[in-house]
């Protein structure tokens, strides 16, 4: 019988790419469907009752699980064989033990963060965080007792080290959250750096967890557990879903983090339906080549961005300068500079407004890392509930725009961009 979570053939490793087609999935268990049937149910039946203790006694984490044995099939809200398809697939990219899918970007940030921190707590934030996530950790998780301690993405460790030392006090440090590249200026955070700092502050058996928003470089340009990052986390809803047509988030992390988070989302109820599930599943396979193209895309159109006179300054890592102190970092950290791309015009909101109104191929809208392109103002639109003042220290300036740059032939894109910067 075949192992369908085997990974080499004859000891030689297969590549993430390949095994999206296949790992964690046997046909024969579905009447030899090739790829996975949607399992929309809400239940599932248990062969007999000793089996539903048994299931149930690990659902609930009330006994330790056998050497061979597997978590059983209970109710959707739990596990579905979709679900755990996916999760066992998404673990390959950042080579993670387990993974944990949620219904959006949001579910997987707040159950997560919510899994760690209680009140009294600081919690370590870099600067900009996209929009939603700022206003959770500012505003809402302050209500619980929880303190934000939060530095500027883009600088040295040795600039972070102080800020945050000095932010923390004397309050027990139990959770990291960074987004790198930031939300929208494409900012770099060190993550090795920063992970060594933020695990210095635990005390005894406390270890402070680091969790890195990697959607902006997606599963297959960064991967921050291999720099010391104990979780990463995703909006699925991006690259992964990739199609602008599904709403998802995940985490992942080790086995005994994982398992943590995903008590908490099976009494949250935060997890997603089977159809998403086998939506991600169809996405993944064609990741490499979508991500690959859109980033080949962007190079293009950043060059040509970046000598428009129109344009004061393009934030994308494929124009880090060699001596810029944060190129290291990039170096170390990121397999390629992504499709992300943030531009600045002269004429403030006016400006970036004229331009964004006269586009015609890429389309006015918010979201990213789908394979059209689309063009949205972060000041009035995704970053909108961001305290001014930090807007302005954090570069999210009225004359801003981000471009997340799709599959389109790039001469078209830059031929729609060309025009649009006219009305300018």
């Amino acid at each position: 019988m075949k192992d369908y979570r085997k990974r080499d053939i004859n000891g030689r490793e297969l590549r993430p790419e390949s095994l999206m087609m296949s790992y964690g999935y046997d046909p024969m268990l579905s009447e030899g469907a090739v790829k996975p049937p949607i399992f929309q149910t809400s239940t599932f039946a248990f062969q007999n009752a000793e089996a539903g203790k048994a299931f149930f006694e690990l659902a609930l984490g009330l006994r330790e699980k056998g050497p061979k044995e597997e978590l059983g099939l209970i109710y959707s809200r739990l596990n579905n064989p979709d679900l755990e398809v996916l999760e066992d697939r998404l673990t390959l990219w950042d080579g993670a033990e387990a993974a944990a899918v949620f219904p959006s970007g949001m579910a997987a940030i707040a159950t997560t963060l919510m899994t760690f921190v209680r009140p009294g707590d600081a919690l370590v934030l870099s600067g900009p965080l996209y929009g939603g996530t700022d206003y959770f950790v500012k505003h809402i998780l302050p209500d619980f007792g929880i303190a934000p301690v939060c530095f500027s993405a883009g600088l040295p460790i040795e600039q972070v080290e102080p800020v945050v030392r000095e932010g923390v006090g004397d309050r027990r440090v139990s959770a990291a959250l960074i987004e790198t590249p930031s939300n929208p200026t494409n900012e770099l955070v060190d993550i090795e750096g920063l992970a060594d700092l933020v695990h210095s502050l635990g005390d005894g058996d406390h270890r402070p967890v680091v969790i890195v928003d990697n959607t902006f470089l997606g599963p297959l340009f960064q991967h921050p557990l291999k720099h010391g990052a104990d979780m990463a986390l995703y909006s699925a809803t991006k690259f992964i879903g990739g199609h602008s047509d599904v709403i998802a988030g995940a985490t992942l992390g080790d086995r005994e983090l994982m398992g943590r988070v995903k008590t908490l989302r099976t009494f949250m109820g935060t997890i997603p339906d089977p159809w998403t599930g086998w939506l991600l599943m169809r996405s993944l396979e064609t990741l490499k080549m979508r991500m690959t193209a859109m980033m080949k895309n962007a190079q293009h159109v950043a060059d040509y961005l970046v000598d428009h006179p129109k344009v004061q300054n393009v934030h994308y890592l494929g124009l880090v300068p060699e001596d810029d102190p944060m190129y290291p970092v990039y170096r170390k950290q990121c397999g390629s500079p992504g499709s992300l791309i943030a531009l600045e015009l002269a004429g403030g909101e006016p400006a970036a407004f004229r331009f964004l109104n006269a586009l015609q191929l890429i389309k006015l809208a918010v979201s990213l890392g789908g394979t059209e392109s689309l063009a949205q103002h972060p000041a009035s639109m995704t970053h909108s509930d961001v305290e001014p003042e930090d807007r302005d220290e954090l570069g999210i300036t009225p004359g801003l725009v981000r471009i997340s740059v799709g599959v389109e032939h790039y001469d078209d894109l830059i031929v729609d961009l060309e025009q649009a910067l006219q009305a300018v």
